[in-house]
């Protein structure tokens, strides 16, 4: 779960019209630029475009970097800025003159981007904590964070271990049936572990799990056609509102009745805003886990020496947790924040009368995108060698996978609390945990985030 939350809007608010001529889904969109000969890759009119197959990451983030601190990216059609550097990141995350607010944005004033851009739902996602900014985004916040307290997450931890134990039990049937089978980790264990214990937080009937999951995995991807990700769209948000409606009715000892009840300290949440915070937790709230708990144990396979090491006691699950988030963050692209006023970055974020005295400009009204992929693996804050995965790297492991500023995750410690659970359980029930091919593993097409197909394992 990132700060910056990609999660799906309740629907897409209606912006400027539709440009005649819209190209179907797959073609050059509106808002993509042609590039000239001889240009430089990631500046304006030569945008490297971010592969919505996610064919190579290593590919695209070197690029990226290349490119950086501020390259131009384009995002299926749309030309935008993305960060690249940890430096600059941490900047600009804290940097009031970049806000939530889509009509900020020149491309969506222009009608050149509407509600038939793919990646819509993820940008105007509706009114929650993760879309407001200020004292809105502070009075929206607050209540989901005193749920998410230390004190709260510990009181977590036994269902945490419940959930795990339960499906690492019906791994361990699977491996006395079929002992020769390799079995698919996401699906089995990575996949419905945080889905089941975000739903159990914010009190969502675990029957509606299966459904939940195909929904989130028809949003994300990006071969869903347009029109189908906006039907699921409404389906969630039909789903959610009949949620808050039946814990309005009947609250119980949960997060989303918390948010409901909750009167003081300010004015109340309405039911759209309780709306909102739980479709945005939930969606946020399973995938960033999902990813964690997968490339944790594919670096971990294809590491063995390291594997040993924490194996042996000599370092801890923590530093692998925090290794894994630098090293291949579950947020590959964060969507979108919208320049205000001109933003000069690489020299401290002033902008002379001149225009730019050297980096590059965001200029108001221009989309700003976060490529935590590149910034975790940013030389500079890393070092040279900050393309390999070293669980014995100097503590702390200073990265933003989480994000930064007043929109960092609130969920950050659930995250960590379910990898802290669940990897030393996975490796203690299964200690001779074995993968074939498993560096190969391919992702999914989901532009934003860093989500594998599948894991096969071998259990025996």
């Amino acid at each position: 779960m990132n700060g910056d939350a990609q999660s799906p809007a309740s629907e897409p608010r209606t912006g400027g019209a539709a440009p005649a001529g819209r190209p179907a889904d797959g073609d050059v969109a509106p808002g993509a630029r042609q590039a000239g000969e001889g240009a430089t890759p990631g500046t304006p009119g030569c945008p490297i475009t971010i592969d919505p197959l996610v064919g190579s990451l290593a590919a695209e983030t070197e690029a990226l970097r290349t490119a950086g601190p501020l390259a131009r990216i384009d995002l299926m059609g749309a030309e935008v800025w993305t960060v690249t550097t940890h430096a600059e990141a941490r900047r600009l995350l804290t940097d009031t003159r970049l806000v939530k607010d889509i009509t900020r944005w020149n491309l969506w004033r222009d009608g050149e981007i509407d509600e038939n851009w793919p990646l819509i739902g993820m940008v105007d996602a509706g009114r929650s904590m993760f879309t407001v900014d200020g004292a809105e985004h502070r009075r929206l916040r607050v209540k989901t964070a005193q749920a998410l307290t230390p004190r709260r997450l510990e009181e977590l931890r036994p269902v945490v271990e419940g959930v795990t134990a339960r499906l690492l039990d019906a791994m361990a049937a699977h491996a006395a049936e079929a002992p020769d089978e390799p079995i698919d980790l996401k699906s089995a264990f990575a996949q419905p572990l945080p889905m089941s214990v975000v739903c159990s937080l914010m009190g969502v009937d675990p029957a509606l799990e299966p459904r939940l999951h195909h929904l989130y995995e028809a949003f994300f991807s990006t071969l869903t056609p347009q029109q189908e990700r906006l039907t699921v769209l409404r389906e969630l948000d039909e789903l959610y509102h009949d949620m808050v409606r039946h814990k309005t009715a009947s609250p119980g000892d949960d997060l989303t009745s918390a948010l409901i009840l909750a009167d003081e300290g300010g004015e109340p949440l309405t039911a759209d805003e309780v709306r909102g915070n739980l479709e945005a937790m939930v969606a946020a709230g399973h995938e960033t886990t999902v990813t964690l708990i997968l490339c944790a144990v594919r670096a971990l396979l294809t590491h063995p020496d390291q594997l040993r090491l924490v194996l042996d006691g000599q370092v801890g699950w923590d530093a692998v947790i925090e290794e894994t988030l630098r090293w291949e963050s579950p947020s590959t692209h964060l969507l979108l924040r919208f320049a205000t006023s001109d933003i000069e970055v690489g020299t401290g974020g002033a902008v002379g009368r001149a225009g730019a005295s050297g980096g590059a400009v965001i200029r108001e009204g221009e989309g700003v995108a976060m490529s935590y992929r590149a910034i975790g693996r940013d030389r500079a804050q890393h070092g040279q060698d900050a393309d390999r995965f070293d669980v014995r790297r100097p503590a702390p492991i200073r990265h933003l996978a989480f994000g930064h500023g007043p929109h960092i995750c609130p969920g950050a410690g659930l995250s960590r609390l379910e990898a802290s659970v669940a990897l030393p359980a996975l490796f203690e029930r299964f200690p001779v945990l074995s993968a074939g091919a498993v560096a190969e593993t391919g992702n999914r097409p989901v532009l934003t985030q860093n989500e594998l197909e599948c894991l096969p394992v071998r259990l025996r």
